[in-house]
């Protein structure tokens, strides 16, 4: 695997991830395009949207480091959706928005998916990880008081299984840390492709 890398992410979580595996990386934050966050095209299927997102923050951060002139390095993005009957479901924009999602989750299984981007001397290369979760039958008391405790600000779904929302969750089948936002297997596995390729 390359010896360092830029993280296209402010995510938290996502450098945790890669802290926790021992991926030696810088955060690259790069400035985000005008406009709606991330817009799904009309009629774009679930999942084909998170992959092109994250193939976008991937040139966007390619570009920037260009603009920039910083050192060259391989390039990390990554995007994460909660899809439910074909529907994504975003980040909420208020409480009551993390109402609605989280009742829509309540009693049925959903799917994450996380999409992953090594860009690496003028390549691409890409992957995706789809876990399944189950979320148990939610009390509207428990809907309040986890709008409440804030957590569900800026997370896809409008919840994070590592935090207090890991309650709610009956039973996955996947990977735990793509739910999380960075998928570890299929990211070590990205990264040796791509340096293998370009080496």
């Amino acid at each position: 695997m390359p010896p360092s890398l830029y993280l296209a992410s402010a995510s938290p979580r996502r450098h945790e991830l890669l802290n926790q595996i021992g991926v030696n990386h810088e955060i690259l934050r790069v400035p985000t395009p005008p406009g709606e966050d991330e817009p799904q095209h009309p009629g774009e299927p679930a999942h084909l949207y998170v992959q092109r997102t994250a193939m976008e923050k991937a040139m966007r951060a390619c570009d920037f480091i260009k603009e920039q002139k910083l050192a060259p390095k391989p390039v990390l993005s990554a995007d994460t959706c909660v899809i439910l009957d074909g529907q994504v479901l975003g980040k909420p924009i208020d409480d009551a928005d993390t109402r609605r999602i989280l009742g829509l989750l309540s009693g049925s299984t959903h799917e994450v998916h996380t999409a992953i981007v090594v860009a690496w001397q003028g390549q691409y290369f890409n992957d995706v990880s789809i876990t399944q979760v189950r979320m148990k039958p939610l009390e509207e008391e428990e809907i309040i008081a986890y709008c409440a405790s804030g957590e569900a600000n800026g997370k896809a779904g409008a919840y994070g299984i590592q935090g207090l929302a890991s309650v709610f969750i009956e039973h996955i089948s996947g990977s735990y840390s793509g739910v999380m936002g960075l998928p570890l297997f299929e990211t070590c596995r990205l990264l040796r492709r791509a340096y293998s390729a370009s080496a």
